[in-house]
């Protein structure tokens, strides 16, 4: 069996390790021999039921252990799991369910019945309901002849910025992110990894892989919350934690309390933490931050260690990886020079094998990423935004992610998204969505001035709206495609119909 699959994976680890717990999920712990045991089974119990090589099984399954079992069961069995956004709902499910055709579906019997009613024709396996697929209903079968390149997962991209796309992730891609990322944290099998991120997502699954590679433990809890974050990782007894970067500034925001520094917590990955945020987060939880570039698509091209965490950067290029970043025409760009981000993988099958729907990429080719960087002279890169959330503006291009910092700074925001809107000319112009801090009020033509200090005229926002929370994706992502769909409305404040602010003023 080769070791770029997960069933070489878990045997691997499960020979390694035995005794060793592997696994917390809600009451549920297993050791590593215990995993292999329930892995080798479940996929006997979904052979029983009719599942085949190549099936897919699409799950609407919250962070419990059916899911963890259904992954790798469909892994060792040679069929393909599809693990499910639990809050999609009406056409946004039916558009998943339409390009994942799944032929089986393992869910929550309320999230059933959303999927039924969206059109799912296939087989149904309800939690607690009689013929689920469960571990130990069935004996173990031995891992099927699965190759590195055979898809694992599908797995479906946010859709922040439109529709979401079935990414085909091969066996060998969760190998790869389990050797990359252990290998960046420093993680070692003295490790316990915790997480409360959605396991339909590649940053929760692939700790599990993280995991195995050492010989950690790892402990998966429900949705995330702000007051009871650090008791949760406190009573897991983490030593790792994985963040998303809008979760920094909310657990900042948080009011000083005795769980702050009560847990042995010391790093921490989480991508896209805003840089200026990371010494504080540090200073007051005693978590170092680190980041890296990683996506559904790719893997940990992009990377640093906890020991060489540079704030506001997602670090430098990673061993078996190349990057470049390029202008429109695809043409390299000298360092220093903002450019879209291309990637490209020396490590068999460490990157999906493309969308659902499209031809398989050739191996070792460049992708585009989407994602707007610069690469400084010293070779360390730094995000500057998503291509598509740049907005240009009086002939100059305008980074959402640098207007939302300076806009975040103000005493009383707490969370900000900036987008573009369309003008009275052929151009952008810059709207921001703003959640004021709890107790203080905000006085839009204040912010102005605040970001007038420290931003170039050009790029100050015109349109200032505040809500009381912004509309996310269930991992935390600002689903700016709906707050440019709205755009302005009665409520927005309009910089140009004001006076023009004036030299920034000191209250702000």
């Amino acid at each position: 069996m080769s070791d770029l699959t997960v069933p070489g994976l878990v045997e691997a680890a499960a020979e390694r390790f035995g005794d060793r717990v592997f696994l917390r999920v809600g009451d549920t712990t297993r050791t590593y021999a215990q995993t292999r045991e329930a892995t080798a089974t479940m996929a006997a119990a979904l052979a029983a039921r009719g599942c085949r090589p190549g099936d897919r099984v699409a799950a609407l399954l919250s962070n419990r252990i059916e899911l963890v079992d259904l992954v790798l069961g469909c892994a060792w069995l040679g069929a393909v799991a599809v693990p499910l956004n639990t809050g999609l709902r009406g056409g946004s499910l039916r558009q998943v369910l339409n390009a994942a055709r799944p032929q089986f579906l393992y869910a929550e019997a309320e999230l059933a019945q959303y999927a039924i009613e969206a059109g799912h024709r296939g087989g149904v396996w309800r939690v607690g309901g009689e013929d689920v697929p469960c571990p130990g209903t069935a004996a173990a079968v031995p891992p099927a002849p699965v190759c590195p390149q055979d898809t694992a997962a599908v797995l479906f991209t946010s859709g922040t910025t439109g529709g979401s796309r079935g990414v085909r992730c091969p066996q060998a891609q969760f190998v790869h992110w389990g050797r990359n990322v252990s290998s960046a944290l420093r993680l070692t099998a003295d490790d316990v990894l915790f997480t409360c991120l959605p396991l339909f997502h590649t940053n929760a699954l692939n700790m599990l892989a993280q995991a195995m590679t050492v010989g950690a433990g790892c402990v998966v809890t429900g949705r995330f919350s702000a007051s009871r974050y650090w008791s949760q990782v406190a009573d897991s007894g983490a030593t790792v934690v994985y963040l998303l970067g809008a979760m920094v500034p909310m657990l900042l925001a948080q009011p000083p309390g005795p769980h702050d520094r009560a847990h042995r917590a010391t790093r921490s990955l989480a991508p896209a933490a805003p840089g200026p945020l990371w010494e504080d987060f540090r200073e007051r939880f005693g978590v170092t931050l680190v980041d890296g570039f990683g996506s559904t698509e790719t893997n940990l091209v992009i990377g640093m260690t906890p020991e060489e965490s540079r704030p506001g950067y997602m670090g430098t290029v990673r061993p078996g990886f190349s990057a470049r970043v390029v202008d429109e025409a695809l043409a390299p760009v000298t360092d220093g020079t903002p450019g879209e981000l291309l990637v490209r993988s020396r490590q068999p099958y460490a990157f999906a094998t493309g969308y659902l729907g499209d031809p398989e990429p050739a191996p070792g080719s460049w992708r585009r990423t989407g994602d707007r960087v610069v690469r400084e002279p010293d070779g360390w890169f730094r995000f500057v935004d998503r291509v598509k959330d740049v907005i240009r503006r009086r002939g100059e291009n305008i980074s959402s992610s640098e207007v939302e910092s300076v806009v975040r700074s103000h005493p009383a925001v707490d969370a900000a998204a900036v987008f573009p809107v369309s003008s009275e000319l052929a151009e952008d112009e810059v709207m921001v969505a703003v959640v004021v801090r709890e107790g203080c009020l905000l006085d839009p033509q204040d912010l102005a001035r605040h970001c007038a200090r420290d931003l170039p005229a050009f790029a100050v926002p015109r349109y200032v709206e505040t809500f009381a929370a912004l509309p996310l994706t269930e991992t935390g992502k600002v689903r700016k495609a709906a707050l440019r769909e709205r755009g302005v409305t009665s409520r927005t404040w309009d910089r140009a119909a004001v006076t023009p602010p004036s030299a920034p003023s000191a209250a702000s």
